[in-house]
């Protein structure tokens, strides 16, 4: 790490990152999307604190995505424990002012890869509401599959929400065709 792509570099965060973190994170609409635990209002205090926690992981399971030099957003994991411990979910947001350039699908692609390389998983999964047409295009060109629909399994500002479940499994030795 890091790991330097076409359109953007995902690398660890650093502290210096903080007043840029606060300022890109605070947008109602990035927040629309994501679990509870991501703030909105996005402040300092609050990018101090994610960073203060994510540079003391070990092992590090949240990187920036920079583009030009600074961040724009973040990608993670949250690997799963006992029996599902081959497995990982990923999780990913960027500045509004950088969707739509295909930045997102090359991170998530990428990081999927690496994940399965470095930890040995045999899954990557992600969730997502139904009405994030734009994620679901991000998994899907990161050759994610649509697995099911978990209705009414979430609540996001004050309203019960489906979200799809996409799944990404590596080619294995048993993955052949007409089996």
């Amino acid at each position: 790490m890091p790991l330097r792509l076409t359109r953007s570099i995902v690398r660890p965060w650093r502290p210096d990152d903080a007043n840029l973190l606060a300022e890109i994170a605070n947008n109602r609409e990035i927040w629309l999307n994501l679990r509870d635990v991501f703030p909105h209002p996005y402040r300092l205090e609050d990018a101090t604190r994610f960073l203060g926690m994510v540079l003391g992981q070990d092992p590090m399971t949240s990187y920036a995505i920079e583009v030009e030099g600074a961040p724009v957003g973040s990608v993670g994991f949250r690997f799963g424990t006992d029996i599902e411990r081959v497995s990982a979910e990923i999780g990913y947001w960027l500045g509004e002012p950088f969707w739509g350039r295909g930045i997102a699908s090359e991170v998530v692609r990428s990081m999927t890869a690496w994940a399965i390389e470095k930890y040995g998983l045999t899954r990557v999964f992600a969730t997502g509401f139904v009405s994030n047409h734009a994620s679901a295009r991000v998994l899907e060109r990161a050759g994610f599959i649509r697995e099911t629909t978990l209705r009414r399994s979430a609540i996001k500002d004050g309203q019960v929400r489906d979200q799809w479940l996409y799944g990404f499994v590596p080619a294995g030795p048993d993955d052949h065709p007409g089996r």
